[in-house]
């Protein structure tokens, strides 16, 4: 699906046809529509192609005069497994600069493009591309922040609902949560470099402000990375600790239930022995029966002193 939109009196609206000094945004292209840009803008296809696989690094490019640009985004997926029901992922998303239009290209709507076209982000203009390009760099990384946050509450939350249960299920979220931060981590790094890299461009540093907002979008890139360790650390000591709480747990209950088989297999060995076809002692007392089963039960509490005092059961 192709949009177009354009900034006119402070008012993004839409266009049905690609004008100078618009926004480009693709979602989900189909072929032909990726011919169409490619003929349209002469943008690069296989940056076009690129921009639209899950698998594809982080990068920049500068060809014919275009700036190309692949960054990693998060986004929240639905699951069908154990637990919350999603998780935190990242997609990449292609942003190219021609002469004249801004593009952005996705594989799926991703909520850092989602602030633009829904007018939420604020004031930005589709005329300023170089500033546009950097603005959606701060979005992008002040999303990432903010997933990292709810990140660290459902953890938080996971970790509480695990002091009460000790079930699978929990120990699953976290699993989830500690892959979630394992993609951003990733992803936060190959954005980096290509920040880095964006900095020494000969376009970005004829504007003071926009060099100012490239360190601004370093600063909070650098932030959520130190927060994805932090986290990542936390929550990998957590899981540890309580596997090693759940697995003592069942030693413990392991313990328990073969001092309880032991104590019962008493009463059962001495009936057992009681009741062979030979002669056994009490056979002609009228009190036998109630005899052996006392000595079973003494037996038995006997053991069980003694199991309770070694702190066996």
């Amino acid at each position: 699906m192709i949009s177009i939109y354009y900034t006119e009196d402070n008012k993004l609206l839409k266009s049905e046809t690609i004008l100078p000094d618009s926004w480009v945004h693709l979602v989900r292209p189909t072929a032909e529509e990726v011919e169409f840009l490619h003929k349209e803008l002469d943008i690069d296809i296989d940056f076009l192609r690129a921009s639209l696989d899950e698998e594809e690094r982080a990068r920049l490019e500068v060809e014919d005069g275009h700036t190309m640009m692949i960054v990693d985004t998060p986004i929240v997926e639905a699951t069908e497994e154990i637990g919350d029901g999603y998780m935190y992922s990242t997609i990449p998303v292609g942003v190219a600069l021609t002469e004249n239009n801004i593009i952005t290209i996705s594989l799926k709507e991703v909520p850092v493009l989602k602030y633009f076209y829904d007018f939420r982000m604020g004031k930005f203009s589709t005329k300023k591309r170089n500033r546009m390009l950097l603005q959606i760099l701060y979005r992008n990384s002040v999303l990432f922040l903010s997933y990292l946050k709810q990140i660290d509450k459902n953890s938080t939350r996971v970790e509480q609902e695990l002091h009460k249960s000790l079930k699978n299920q929990e120990l699953i979220q976290m699993l989830k949560l500690e892959k979630s931060l394992v993609y951003f981590a990733t992803s936060l790094k190959s954005n980096e470099v290509v920040m880095e890299k964006l900095m020494r461009m000969s376009f970005i540093k004829k504007y003071p402000d926009d060099m100012e907002l490239l360190e601004d979008v370093i600063i909070e890139n650098k932030q959520a990375i130190e927060m994805c360790n932090i986290y990542r650390d936390i929550l990998s000591g957590t899981m540890n600790a309580f596997a090693s709480v759940i697995s003592n747990n069942l030693n413990i209950v392991m313990k328990l239930l073969t001092s309880i088989t032991i104590i019962l297999s008493i009463p059962t060995l001495i009936a057992s022995l009681w009741g062979m076809n030979v002669g056994v002692p009490f056979a002609n007392n009228p009190f036998g029966f109630v005899i052996v089963i006392a000595i079973s039960v003494l037996i038995a509490l006997g053991s069980a002193v003694v199991m309770v005092r070694k702190n066996m059961l």
